[in-house]
């Protein structure tokens, strides 16, 4: 049922947000830290999981399918309230985050990638 694809959504999104918010207190920083992108992770994880295993039927597949479609203008909004040139300004740690997840980003593109054989 497509309701079950918006759950694992759902469930992905408040553990990343989740995550996020323990991040930032683990650096100090009183914001969330990653939450969308490790909900985003988290849902491409589990959803393959759950086609690859056979739990994840295919209305299930067209609920995450709806929402990522509405995944980007999400992001676009969100990013829009975001003050870029006082976290550049506040130092090195976001030049450095920045840095870091593009590397990171690279580096999971062959893991992720990988044809199963």
């Amino acid at each position: 049922m497509v309701i079950y694809g918006v759950a694992l959504l759902a469930f992905c999104y408040l553990t990343g947000i989740f995550l996020g918010d323990v991040l930032g207190a683990l650096l100090g920083v009183k914001a969330n830290v990653g939450g969308v992108g490790f909900a985003m992770l988290l849902l491409i994880i589990l959803s393959n999981k759950g086609i690859d295993s056979g739990w994840l039927d295919k209305k299930s597949q067209e609920g995450i399918a709806f929402w990522s479609a509405m995944y980007i203008p999400i992001v676009v909004a969100m990013s829009s309230i975001q003050n870029v040139v006082a976290a550049l300004s506040g130092g090195v740690v976001a030049i450095l985050g920045g840095i870091l997840g593009v590397a990171l980003g690279f580096a999971f593109i062959p893991i992720l990638s990988r044809k199963k054989g």
